[in-house]
């Protein structure tokens, strides 16, 4: 299922699959925020996949975020 919206320029985005091939978009604008929303839901054992930062053609700030980078 393709996504039905656009991303946001300079916005952190992350994946929360739910089983098959639903999955949840979650956006935030500031990093910590991302963060520590991604590693809440991550302490849950929801199945989370960071996306990284939208620059407009691809995600930058990719690397997977831990309890030091919040």
């Amino acid at each position: 299922m393709a996504k039905k919206f656009d991303y946001g320029q300079g916005i952190y985005y992350f994946n929360i699959r739910n089983g098959g091939h639903n999955s949840i978009t979650i956006k935030r604008k500031d990093k910590n925020d991302a963060v520590n929303r991604f590693l809440s839901y991550k302490s849950l054992g929801k199945d989370c996949e960071w996306l990284g930062r939208w620059e407009g053609k691809k995600f930058a700030d990719t690397g997977m975020p831990s309890a030091k980078s919040a």
